[in-house]
């Protein structure tokens, strides 16, 4: 069986910017033919909007863009996702700290940010554009775009590695 990796996605209300995410890095996933063996979710780190569907803004610019995020649904971090998932990524230094605080030690190892996988000098977070006008949805676009590039690169290279790994035969 082909190596898998899972990635999750976090923002505070799971409605903006990580389903934002999900949905890009889905769309490169399906186009990188790698969708049997990359699981990608998102959440939030509160509880706020558990059930509803992405912030109807987020959906018009992601729409414009090709991305659909109308299956998306908000949910909140649960203590099983630092086991299940071998990324999380924070969009923001707030929800990576929050995240840090819910997180087992063994796990923390996972966590990151989101900005770490943009370009050099592109920004460190994916700022919240929940009270601010449509710019800052296309920002949230653009970075996300940004950063979900580099960290395609970063799933391939897992991808390859975990497949070297199981391909080497056990040791007597």
């Amino acid at each position: 069986m082909a190596a898998r990796f899972s990635i999750l996605m976090v923002c505070m209300g799971n409605i903006c910017r990580s389903p934002t995410a999900e949905g890009v890095f889905r769309h490169l996933v399906r186009q990188a033919q790698l969708e049997e063996r990359v699981h990608i979710d998102s959440a939030g780190t509160l509880d706020y909007h558990v059930g509803s569907p992405p912030d109807e803004r987020s959906r018009l610019h992601a729409q414009k863009r090709g991305y659909d995020l109308s299956a998306l649904r908000a949910r909140q971090v649960h203590r099983l996702d630092f086991e299940q998932f071998d990324l999380i990524l924070a969009m923001d230094w707030q929800n990576l700290t929050e995240l840090r605080e819910l997180c087992p030690l063994q796990h923390r190892p996972k966590l990151r940010r989101l900005m770490e996988f943009a370009p050099a000098g592109w920004g460190e977070v994916v700022a919240d554009p929940y009270y601010g006008g449509h710019d800052g949805f296309e920002a949230v676009l653009d970075d996300v775009e940004q950063a979900c590039e580099g960290l395609l690169d970063h799933v391939r290279a897992a991808l390859e590695s975990r497949g070297r790994a199981s391909d080497k035969p056990d040791s007597p």
